[in-house]
């Protein structure tokens, strides 16, 4: 058998356990730098030594690769690390996570999405890590990147509505009742007009009351009449937009901003199931979610925490 081969079909069994571990991080979040994998994988050392190691050990088998921060000494100065071709149909064989038909390449590596694919999974790891000091429950892999929601029938660009991130967490409340939670996720760098982000809000709107419709000569589709939503979470998610290294002063415009084009959108103000709220990753990392860390989009501007349980047409 050839080396090709035998790693081709290496099991991850046969590997050491961070290396395992690492494997369907680096599948589902496509990219990532060596400090967000030392805190998912191996929080209590200090360094990443043996993390490093263990990456090292994948990426002689091919199974993963690395890159450097496109703005090289600007940026984080370490190495960004992505699964390769190979490492992926060990993973899909494994079956531990969703299969995905995006493969990351070293030229997607190195462009410009490198930041903001960067910032999601940070607003990942903030999220675990509080929810490891907190007793709560979101690992790994309760995040996923870029999921597809259809809003409305037939094709196009507008045909459906793309999540940066939906995110479940779990949490234990002091009376030992347990939430479960779900967010759509976006995580925005100010690199392009607050605009954006409006539409994105209209999209989410569409989404909670979109009720799919059976095309002329097909079949009935299943659970036509209801939202379509409702065949994938058990209450609409809400919405947490995430700013990330933006400066305070551009931050405070920019959430008017969004305030006022929600304010002036019909379709927002005539939707009761949407719960949106926008905070900074910096707030997320220092507070954690269940501080008052994030001003509602929708209704007073009064801080809340990531329930957003003072935010119009909040849910359960």
């Amino acid at each position: 058998m050839s080396s090709t081969l035998a790693i081709a079909r290496m099991p991850r069994a046969g590997l050491p356990r961070v290396a395992q571990q690492a494997l369907p991080l680096l599948y589902q979040h496509r990219l990532m730098a060596t400090s967000q994998l030392h805190q998912l994988l191996t929080p209590h050392t200090r360094r990443p030594v043996y993390l490093l190691r263990q990456l090292g050990l994948l990426r002689t088998l091919q199974l993963v690769d690395a890159t450097s921060h496109r703005n090289g000494r600007m940026g984080r100065g370490e190495q960004l690390w992505y699964i390769t071709p190979r490492g992926a149909e060990v993973v899909e064989r494994a079956g531990e996570v969703t299969a995905r038909a995006y493969r990351m390449s070293p030229e997607a590596a190195v462009s410009q999405l490198q930041d903001h694919t960067l910032a999601v999974v940070d607003t990942g790891v903030a999220f675990t890590r509080w929810a490891r000091v907190l007793g709560d429950e979101c690992g790994p892999l309760d995040w996923e990147p870029e999921l597809a929601h259809r809003v409305r029938d037939g094709a196009g660009d507008d045909a459906f509505l793309i999540s940066d991130a939906v995110l479940r967490y779990t949490r234990t409340t002091e009376d030992d009742r347990r939430q479960l939670l779900t967010y759509f996720v976006e995580v925005d760098r100010a690199t392009m007009h607050v605009s954006r982000l409006g539409k994105k809000l209209t999209a989410y709107a569409r989404y909670a009351s979109y009720v799919p419709q059976s095309l002329p000569g097909r079949p009935a589709r299943s659970g036509t009449g209801r939202e379509a939503w409702r065949d994938r979470y058990p209450a609409f998610p809400r919405l947490l937009i995430v700013f990330a290294g933006v400066a305070q002063r551009a931050l405070q415009g920019r959430v008017s901003d969004l305030r006022a084009l929600a304010d002036a959108d019909s379709r927002l103000r005539r939707t009761t199931g949407l719960a949106a709220g926008v905070t900074t990753l910096e707030l997320l990392r220092a507070h954690g979610p269940w501080a008052p860390i994030v001003t509602p989009i929708l209704g007073e501007p009064v801080p809340t925490d990531v329930l957003l349980q003072s935010s119009r047409g909040s849910a359960k």
